[in-house]
């Protein structure tokens, strides 16, 4: 734990505009390695001295050992000054938190359906890399992803050129409102689970808006899927990342110690306040 609490120095060497509100931001060490190795699913702490600071999930995967990305969301005072970075500057940084999905385990040798909303796919693109970089360890990966408007599809680059051209992986895209120059599905991502008629033979990752999760969640459960089958992430409720500062107590368990991966059947037992 100690390891983690301290800030090492990062070197910020790409910027990539997503949307018009996300940037991935490439980072290492001053020494130009990678800062620290994670797991995917696990979170770091990002901060800019007399600013503040956040924790972010790793969008990169683990198999990437030359440095780590993080796609951020432009949503506030720490958010607005990282959007203002440019490449060579530096930032604080210090992890890896949490714990992560069970790549290692409960999700290997099985067909996997990935569902992510908005910036919700941040999260999950270090599993889906994780799993294609590993592609003799999983099934069929199939991601549905959605999101206001095309121009707001985070990695849209990378889903067309990588992850649809990976013929064991399938991509089924959605946008909520038609528009001029988008020809793919439209409607939000809870109908679209439904259209999509899945077999329940897949382990579930769902990450998005509380609203998305709430409904496509309701709509998985009607298709037979069990909630031991279903995991989601909640690190943007963590603050201090070792349950000390108690921000991400829900009932028994600090989302940091605990999560800030659960299995929905883990939820269950949350109280109603969450």
């Amino acid at each position: 734990m100690t390891e983690t609490l301290i800030p090492m120095i990062g070197v910020i060497t790409d910027i990539r505009l997503d949307t018009p509100d996300v940037k991935t931001f490439r980072v290492v060490g001053r020494d130009g390695k990678k800062c620290f190795s994670h797991l995917p699913g696990q979170c770091a702490m990002l901060s800019v001295p007399g600013i503040g600071e956040a924790m972010f999930s790793i969008t990169s995967s683990p198999t990437n050992k030359d440095y780590m990305e993080f796609s951020i969301k432009k949503c506030g005072c720490l958010t607005d000054w990282l959007h203002a970075m440019e490449v060579g500057q530096e930032i604080l940084i210090r992890g890896p938190y949490g714990n992560h999905f069970p790549v290692e385990s409960e999700l290997k040798q099985k067909n996997l359906l990935f569902i992510a909303g908005g910036i919700g796919l941040a999260p999950l693109r270090s599993v889906i890399n994780y799993c294609r970089d590993n592609r003799n360890d999983y099934g069929v990966l199939d991601i549905v992803y959605g999101s206001r408007s095309k121009d707001d599809l985070v990695d849209y680059r990378e889903i067309l050129e990588e992850w649809t051209a990976d013929e064991r992986t399938r991509v089924h895209l959605t946008i909520d409102r038609p528009q001029d120059g988008w020809d793919g599905h439209v409607g939000f991502v809870p109908d679209f689970v439904r259209e999509l008629a899945f077999d329940t033979d897949k382990t579930v990752l769902l990450c998005g808006p509380p609203i998305m999760i709430k409904f496509t969640l309701q709509k998985l459960l009607e298709m037979g899927f069990a909630k031991t089958q279903i995991y989601t992430t909640m690190e943007l409720r963590m603050k201090c990342g070792v349950g000390k500062c108690g921000r991400c107590n829900i009932g028994s368990k600090y989302v940091c110690k605990d999560g800030p991966v659960f299995r929905f059947d883990e939820l269950d037992e949350l109280p109603d306040e969450y």
